[in-house]
């Protein structure tokens, strides 16, 4: 095999990484991002652990909800969590269940 052959094989099977390791690495980028414009620096104890993890849970459900036809059960199932788990924190985000955009 020619050197370059090796050299660009090398590359290739260093960028390939798992999607997971992908996933996570564009989501820090963003919460890099996020957390610049929702930090505060008034003095005040931060909740910006609360606040963001309330952003990312009501996103996913949004999802789970759209994927399933807004079908709680089905949501639910896809989320890998109990219906009753999934109905009690969608009313606590402020969700009803109907067409959320």
């Amino acid at each position: 095999m020619r050197p370059e052959m090796q050299n660009d094989q090398v590359h290739n099977e260093e960028v390939q990484e798992p999607p997971k390791l992908v996933v996570e690495r564009l989501i820090e980028k963003r919460l890099e991002e996020l957390v610049t414009f929702l930090s505060t620096s008034d003095g005040r104890k931060s909740k910006l652990y609360e606040e963001v993890m309330s952003m990312v849970e009501k996103g996913l459900f949004k999802v789970a909800l759209h994927r399933s036809n807004n079908v709680k059960c089905t949501a639910a199932a896809f989320l890998g969590i109990n219906r009753n788990t999934f109905a009690d924190k969608m009313a606590r985000l402020g969700l009803n269940g109907e067409k959320n955009k």
